[in-house]
């Protein structure tokens, strides 16, 4: 890949800077990207080299942290958000965007945001990334994917409450993230023929109807329909027996139904490596799979891991596109 990575800063009083520098100090230029963001709010003695154009960070990064200069409001405090800066973040998120969808860069790695300081700083209108991302990739449906080297899990509904589910899953959006995934998966991750397995909504997936109808009255009807070109579907499955080994070999993505029935398993399994992946967008998209933790900003403990790999992720599906 000749193409750098962009990272957008994220809020500059998280752990997004400092994990920036201990990344690019990991990878050097075994996974070259650079960051954009205000250059005073990395770590002090953090060796930059400041670029005019992306295309400078491949000889740049062996040497120092290359990073497009994007100029903030304010200065940053470790663990308190300035909604001064929220203008900054919003705009260092359009400028990865632009840059990747130019062509100049490969693929768009976002550090954590923190809304509320959006919010009060830039009345900003979005529920949250994703969706900021979607409204600049000029995408309405878009499909969140947590990733590891042992496990990929998307969860149909996301944010809500439980009791919420059973109206908020419904055979369009079930049908709709099926589709985007299937295309995710071949188009960004170089698979050829993706597997999907659907884990039921009820436990042991209804059980013939005794611990709930979801699974006879519309999901397994809506699979047996899909039309399965290009892909393969399986479900739904209960979801207590998809993920040890064995089942895990025997698909690519699994499908689930509610936020914690995707995350648990994954963040069980590889806690320090999940990384967050749009699916549906123009462009590649990854995020490590934490927030802001305000509450060790500064401290220099914050882990690197789910950074790095993410940068490592947008690298191969980059080169798998």
């Amino acid at each position: 890949m000749t193409r750098p990575i962009a990272l957008s800063c994220g809020e500059p009083s998280g752990i997004g800077p400092e994990l920036a520098a201990r990344a690019w100090d990991m990878l050097r230029g075994d996974c070259p990207f650079v960051w954009i963001g205000d250059p005073r709010h990395l770590p002090e003695g953090t060796p930059v080299a400041e670029l005019d154009d992306p295309a400078q960070a491949l000889a740049a990064c062996a040497r120092a942290l290359p990073v497009l200069p994007h100029p903030f409001a304010a200065p940053a405090t470790p663990g308190q958000p300035d909604p001064a800066n929220a203008r900054g973040v919003i705009t260092a998120i359009e400028r990865a965007v632009a840059l990747t969808q130019s062509g100049q860069t490969a693929a768009v790695c976002t550090a954590p945001i923190h809304k509320k300081a959006l919010i009060d700083g830039a009345s900003f209108a979005y529920p949250g990334h994703t969706e900021f991302l979607a409204a600049l990739g000029g995408v309405e449906r878009v499909v969140m994917m947590l990733a590891s080297e042992n496990l990929r899990v998307v969860p149909t509904t996301i944010h809500i409450a439980l009791s919420e589910v059973p109206t908020r899953l419904t055979p369009e959006l079930l049908r709709e993230t099926i589709g985007i995934t299937a295309r995710g998966l071949r188009d960004q991750f170089g698979i050829a023929h993706p597997r999907l397995a659907v884990a039921g909504l009820n436990p042991h997936a209804g059980e013939g109807g005794a611990m709930g109808r979801e699974e006879i009255d519309w999901i397994a009807p809506l699979l047996a329909e899909i039309p399965q070109e290009g892909f393969t579907l399986t479900g739904p499955h209960p979801a207590d027996t998809m993920f040890h080994a064995a089942a895990r070999a025997r698909y690519d993505a699994a499908i689930c139904m509610y936020h914690d029935q995707a995350l648990i398993p994954i963040k069980t399994l590889d806690f320090d490596r999940g990384v967050n992946v749009t699916l549906g967008l123009p462009f590649i998209r990854t995020s490590p799979d934490h927030g802001t933790a305000f509450d060790i900003a500064g401290k220099g403990i914050a882990n690197p891991t789910s950074l790095i790999e993410a940068l490592k992720l947008a690298q191969k599906m980059a080169a798998a596109r």
